[in-house]
């Protein structure tokens, strides 16, 4: 997930000057993706899944991730549709052996998601230009999550073969995503899932996962999965890394496994998320919408006079500069 790479960014607001992806993983940042924001995200895999050794099966195929997200009315607030289309073959291994052709959305859920509280909002997290220590050392304050909620409705058509029997139609979503920036790069994300409830498939979720920046452009991350549910448990774990192509386009590759045989789950995903980036910040906002010129002009001599002051310092400071 990209997002790390603008810590400084997202500490005075929702939008950032580069993509904020939540993939590679499946994970959901407690930040939007600012107003006037689509962010399209996409991410075809390859997966194996073999159970054995009481019911021997194999399942082999395809499938793509996407999501769609667009931050509307308020910096806070985001609006997503997101789900998995998958192709596949499952082989049963009986005293007779046939296959069995499938297809169809695991899973497609539409839902808002609103930031709650924002630790990073009004703090001063400006770097100090004259000690390294200064900026890469821990803060307590760090370990003040910003929090965000979810509420979203799935739906599962009829006779689906990814879900259990009878269930269909439209069944809710709640989720609560907690973020953490912490210095040098680290960010780390909790995910907590209710899912399809009220059904015979309601399941409960966990997702942590925990990224490092190595410059502004790489990023590698590590992840774990858990579900649980009277139709299906399992534990995943997700490894990959991203790759910041430009501001606005991100690509990303993960492989998932599990570690148990029942079944047994391997997959390989490549990805990528691209944004349309309409969004203007409120100071612009009120010259488009006829700010005057008297009044930009005021603007414009308080931005000089503060830059003037913060060279008068940086020189008076030139001779304490500590590189500790």
């Amino acid at each position: 997930m990209i997002m790390c790479l603008t810590i400084s960014t997202l500490s005075f607001a929702q939008y950032t000057d580069v993509i904020n992806s939540n993939r590679p993983g499946v994970s959901r940042s407690a930040f939007s993706v600012g107003t006037n924001v689509l962010q399209l995200e996409v991410g075809p895999y390859l997966i194996n899944e073999k159970r054995t050794p009481a019911l021997r099966t194999e399942v082999s195929g395809f499938g793509v991730d996407f999501a769609a997200r667009y931050g509307l009315l308020w910096e806070e607030l985001e609006l997503n549709i997101e789900g998995t289309y998958q192709n596949d073959t499952k082989t049963y291994f009986s005293s007779i052996p046939f296959e069995e052709d499938r297809s169809n959305f695991k899973h497609v859920a539409l839902g808002a998601k609103y930031l709650v509280y924002d630790p990073y909002k009004n703090a001063d997290d400006k770097p100090n230009l004259y000690s390294w220590k200064a900026n890469h050392r821990f803060k307590w304050s760090s370990l003040i999550p910003a929090v965000s909620v979810y509420a979203g409705v799935n739906y599962d058509t009829e006779n689906n073969p990814y879900t259990a029997a009878g269930i269909e139609g439209f069944s809710p979503k709640i989720m609560i995503a907690t973020q953490n920036n912490f210095a040098g790069g680290w960010v780390f994300v909790m995910n907590l899932i209710k899912d399809r409830i009220g059904t015979d498939q309601s399941d409960f979720q966990y997702i942590l996962t925990l990224t490092h920046s190595f410059s502004p452009q790489w990023v590698v991350f590590g992840e774990t999965q858990g579900i649980k549910s009277d139709f299906y448990a399992d534990n995943l774990f997700r490894f990959g890394g991203a790759y910041l192509w430009s501001k606005n386009f991100q690509l990303d590759t993960a492989i998932t496994f599990n570690t148990k045989d029942t079944p047994a789950v391997f997959g390989v995903n490549l990805g990528a998320s691209y944004r349309f980036d309409f969004h203007q910040d409120k100071e612009s906002e009120h010259i488009d919408n006829g700010g005057s010129a008297k009044e930009e002009g005021k603007r414009q001599a308080r931005r000089n006079k503060t830059k003037n002051t913060t060279s008068t310092n940086k020189r008076q400071k030139r001779d304490t500069v500590d590189f500790d």
